[in-house]
């Protein structure tokens, strides 16, 4: 039967109802908040093209982790911004890169803060690409080699895990990087430790301003050989699929916004939490229209995270998260 005997609007009549039926919620525990950090003393620098996130030396690091647990959040996902590059980007497996030495830090200073490290060497190479670079004998063109490139990133997740990081969180998308990386830490005694795979990673025009956090953009070409095209659903399946027949914990979508059925489509396929990666642009996208007025921020941004959560996210990675968590706190 419809209308009149059906009415809708019966449960929306007052917030106390709709608080009754609400079918998703969006808590600070869906939170992971990313984080760059860098060699030096004294630096807090603002991003120019992320509004409120900052890059961080050490010894200011504690001030933004004490923030993060006084909002309630439980874990963060670190990023390094080094001071030296190279072709192999030894830097990211240094058992003294600025990833480890954060993550020691921060564990030290709150060991039950979940700490996340992104595992790649793009951040780390000075051709700016996620793994070893060759020269293509037949075509003389410059490539990204998919099979060397894993013995570094393996590298790279042991070191992390010495160094005390809870998850390892491999974005490069090379072939076989979960394989690898759950073989490496395994053998080097880590088995417990949980990998968070960058699954289905589009080759995206919303991650420019983390670029510019990162220093990573490429020197060269771009990274459409190994992350996704954008016009691709299927295959977000096939990547997903060999992520989790590789030992794969997590999976993730990245971007979010603009792949929230890709997000959907792995939460129905797969039973592993599936993480969303509110990125960059995004963020920055709400930064430029709050501070002209055209948007009210806060309400904005709890409905777009309330929109990845109710399209499937486990949790969201965003840099909204310590704002976010205020806000649901009502402060």
């Amino acid at each position: 039967m419809s209308y009149p005997i059906t009415r809708l609007r019966r449960l929306r009549r007052t917030s106390a109802l709709r608080n009754l039926v609400r079918e998703t919620t969006l808590t600070t525990n869906d939170f992971i908040y990313p984080i760059f950090v860098t060699h030096g003393t004294g630096i807090k620098e603002e991003i120019p093209s992320m509004p409120g996130v900052h890059h961080f030396s050490i010894d200011l690091l504690k001030e933004e982790i004490d923030a993060v647990l006084a909002a309630g959040i439980q874990s963060v996902l670190l990023f390094g911004v080094p001071d030296r590059k190279d072709a192999t980007g030894s830097s990211a497996y240094d058992p003294n890169g600025i990833v480890q030495e954060a993550t020691r830090a921060v564990k030290s200073w709150a060991p039950e803060l979940v700490v996340i490290a992104d595992t790649c060497l793009c951040q780390f190479t000075d051709h700016g690409h996620c793994g070893v670079v060759h020269q293509n004998m037949a075509t003389g063109i410059a490539e990204v080699s998919n099979d060397a490139s894993l013995e570094l990133l393996v590298r790279t997740a042991v070191s992390q895990a010495e160094a005390g990081a809870d998850i390892i969180a491999p974005s490069n998308m090379m072939d076989g990087f979960v394989h690898a990386i759950r073989e490496g830490l395994d053998a080097a005694g880590f088995e417990d430790i949980p990998i968070l795979s960058y699954s289905v990673k589009y080759s995206s025009a919303y991650y420019g301003p983390f670029r510019d956090a990162a220093h990573s953009a490429p020197q060269f070409g771009d990274r459409k050989t190994y992350q996704m095209d954008p016009a691709n659903v299927r295959e977000a399946l096939r990547e997903a699929e060999a992520d989790v027949i590789e030992g794969a914990d997590m999976l993730m979508v990245k971007p979010a916004l603009a792949y929230l059925d890709v997000l959907r489509m792995l939460k129905e396929h797969f039973d592993l939490p599936v993480a969303a990666y509110n990125v960059s642009a995004e963020y920055s996208m709400v930064k430029a229209a709050a501070e002209s007025g055209w948007i009210d921020e806060k309400s904005i941004v709890l409905e777009t995270l309330l929109g990845m959560k109710r399209a499937g996210a486990d949790m969201i990675i965003t840099y909204h998260a310590l704002d976010a968590a205020r806000w649901l706190k009502g402060e």
